[in-house]
């Protein structure tokens, strides 16, 4: 590779490496094997970086990389876990309510207009600044801030977001 590309690749990663690192925290749930999987689905994009034609389709590329990077590593690991009678000293920790959570807030994100959830989505779950999600939409970085600021207020006020969790206190004004 020669040390265009090289440079090439080099802006790259530093410029979506944020976004592709929650992407591998998505399939991991793990900081520490999100960024080995990164790591290793960089390496082969890299390996890779002269056969890609269409530099658009990068981010796609990596993804597929680490999903596929992902399945092999699950494919590969040993049971460490063996099944028995007797249960563990040890409390398991119990990812229930995370998930939980997460799911209620897709529920309400789903609830959102369109272009609130689009605007929310890439704010929030792809780290973009508001320059960037108004150039994509097509829209004045004003529009983006009022939009995204319209759908915060209405996850806040969702009523059947604070029904899924009653602990947590809704904020009124």
């Amino acid at each position: 590779m020669n040390s265009t590309r090289h440079e090439e690749f080099r802006a790259y990663v530093a410029d979506r490496g944020p976004t592709l690192l929650r992407a591998a925290m998505r399939l991991t749930s793990d900081r520490a094997e999100a960024e080995d999987l990164l790591q290793a689905a960089l390496a082969k994009t890299y390996l890779a970086w002269d056969r890609i034609q269409d530099r658009a389709a990068l981010d796609g590329y990596v993804r597929r990389a680490m999903a596929n990077t992902q399945i092999s590593w699950w494919r590969r690991k040993k049971l460490d876990i063996y099944p028995t009678d007797q249960v563990p000293d040890r409390p398991v920790d119990d990812h229930t309510r995370r998930a939980e959570m997460r799911d209620a807030l897709g529920r309400a994100l789903g609830r959102l207009p369109e272009r609130q959830r689009l605007a929310v989505m890439l704010r929030y779950y792809e780290d973009m600044s508001e320059a960037e999600i108004a150039d994509v939409l097509g829209v004045s970085v004003g529009t983006v801030k009022s939009t995204v600021s319209r759908a915060m207020a209405r996850l806040r006020d969702d009523d059947a977001l604070g029904d899924d969790f009653p602990g947590i206190p809704q904020q009124r004004e």
